[in-house]
């Protein structure tokens, strides 16, 4: 009979004592929520009461934690997770906050595979949040400080527990592009995520596109590079950046003409989009500067006349492009601008050749100076336009003042001086900030 009485005592101190371990664990879910209700707030009293409920939380937990009975129990995993990660996140030394993130990332693997009926998913997606959010602020801080590499395992931690954050993707991306710099494998970590980033909504999505160009180019891989242009440009065919880029890899790798047959193309189903015709200009303007380019580098006279008529050609199709947009759009600032350039050119080209003349060639230096006169003439217009819709542009400033220097004509040669120093000064201004 006292044996029996013995044993019944004895099962009644166990029951009290799993029955306070528990409590504990109450007790820690208690401090825990009143702690999430206090959290952010800006009056200096409840921010106090708010920390000593979270602290109240973890001696709680730490408690369960330790006792067999509680210590493997979904919630205590749930919520130790919640608790640590909230600790990590408040706590702005990195040296105390790296244990407390440790801890945290073990305790929420841990909730995950025990909790097998999803009880406790709120506490987890709370700890996950902070678990990213800590990633994300110690990312920015590598980010920042150049630490590119650590900045891009930071992000991707933080884009692991949030796949479908686009501003994750896209941070993840950017370091790793900058890890590149220094070790090459960062390179396709860059793309791999630049590559899911377009899949989504994210509304950067043609710089991404952009970006992509740039990777593969600097690895050399023209083939890519083109490729990923013209898939960019079909979702986005606004983003004149990308199309830029699509016409310089067309120049450097020799399918220029690729390109050109795509604008045409386009321009047959779309005959009043007039950025098609300026974006057919360009292409031919590129391809007159980069035989004007092989002209000055040709050893033999007649490469460089055959280079010369090619730029002449590429010019006058650029400018009847520029026209065509103009037609379109009179106020077309790019079209204005480009046109008066691909004009000018030539001009500028006989002024030059005639500042080399010997000064016994007077006569001949006249005759050139007048040509160039002339030829400057069509361009002005357009220069002056340009100038008209942004007045404040550096580059537009700096065309129309070229053609005031290049003008020889002595009846007006005061007054042209005149213009030319008076953009000087404008230009001047607005470098400066004064302008603006």
């Amino acid at each position: 009979m006292k044996m029996k009485l013995l044993m019944t005592c004895l099962l009644g101190i166990a029951s009290v004592a799993a029955f306070a371990q528990k409590g504990e664990l109450k007790d820690a879910q208690s401090a825990y929520d009143n702690y999430a209700t206090l959290r952010g707030q800006k009056v200096a009293a409840i921010q106090l009461q708010s920390k000593k409920s979270l602290g109240d939380a973890k001696t709680s937990i730490d408690k369960a934690s330790t006792n067999e009975k509680t210590a493997t129990m979904p919630q205590t995993y749930a919520l130790k997770a919640a608790i640590y990660s909230s600790l990590a996140v408040d706590d702005t030394v990195a040296t105390t906050s790296a244990p407390l993130f440790a801890t945290a990332d073990e305790a929420v693997k841990k909730a995950k595979e025990v909790d097998t009926k999803n009880e406790f998913k709120k506490l987890i997606d709370d700890a996950n949040i902070n678990l990213a959010q800590y990633k994300l602020t110690a990312g920015v801080k590598d980010y920042q400080n150049k630490r590119y590499d650590e900045a891009y395992k930071e992000f991707d931690y933080y884009r692991t527990i949030l796949p479908d954050d686009t501003n994750a993707i896209y941070y993840t991306a950017l370091s790793a592009g900058n890890a590149a710099d220094k070790d090459p494998k960062y390179y396709q970590y860059a793309l791999d995520n630049y590559k899911k980033l377009v899949t989504t909504k994210y509304s950067g999505a043609p710089k991404a596109y952009y970006d992509m160009t740039t990777i593969y180019l600097t690895t050399k891989d023209t083939t890519n590079a083109l490729k990923i242009a013209a898939e960019g440009i079909e979702k986005f065919p606004k983003y004149s950046e990308l199309r830029k880029r699509e016409i310089e890899i067309a120049l450097v790798s020799g399918k220029q003409a690729d390109v050109v047959s795509k604008i045409q193309a386009a321009i047959t189903t779309d005959p009043k989009n007039k950025d098609l015709y300026y974006y057919l200009g360009l292409t031919y303007s590129q391809v007159a500067d980069a035989a004007i380019a092989r002209a000055g580098k040709a050893k033999d006279d007649a490469t460089k006349a055959k280079e010369k008529a090619t730029a002449t050609e590429n010019q006058g199709k650029a400018a009847d492009a520029y026209k065509k947009a103009l037609e379109i759009d009179p106020d077309f600032f790019e079209a204005n601008m480009n046109l008066g350039i691909t004009l000018m050119q030539p001009a500028l080209d006989v002024f030059n050749a005639a500042q080399k003349l010997p000064s016994t060639a007077q006569k001949q230096y006249d005759a050139e100076m007048a040509k160039s006169d002339k030829m400057l003439e069509p361009a002005k217009p357009y220069l002056q336009k340009a100038v008209d819709l942004k007045p404040n542009d550096v580059n537009a400033l700096t065309n129309l003042r070229n053609y005031y220097r290049a003008k020889s004509d002595p009846a007006h040669a005061a007054e042209n001086k005149a213009k030319a120093n008076e953009l000087k000064q404008k230009i001047d201004a607005v470098n400066s900030g004064g302008g603006k």
